[in-house]
């Protein structure tokens, strides 16, 4: 439920499908993407015609998505808890907005 089914990359000249597959600690992995979605579950895969190896990823390791649009993975938080590179937890959290 935290992903979008946006694929506002798909006319463009590099398509992300649904997003970039992070380490933990956001650094990404090249070619790694976000390449299904659904309610309970992601697919990832390395992008067509990659020479990148699959990383090594036991189960239970954490990952994180960066999506290709906001709005649908924010919508079911009350708020968003936001990391920054380099520095472990959280830096800051915002609030959901509400209205139009």
């Amino acid at each position: 439920m935290a992903m979008s089914r946006d694929r506002g990359t798909a006319k463009q000249p590099v398509d992300q499908l649904y997003g970039l597959v992070c380490d933990v600690d956001g650094k990404v992995y090249p070619d790694l993407l976000l390449a299904e979605t659904n309610q309970e579950q992601g697919i990832i895969m390395l992008r067509a015609g990659s020479s990148a190896r699959l990383p090594d990823l036991p189960l239970g390791t954490k990952l994180r998505i960066v999506p290709n649009h906001a709005c649908a993975p924010c919508a079911p938080h009350e708020a968003d808890q936001v990391g920054r590179p380099g520095e472990p937890g959280v830096v800051a959290r915002w609030e959901r907005f509400r209205g139009w």
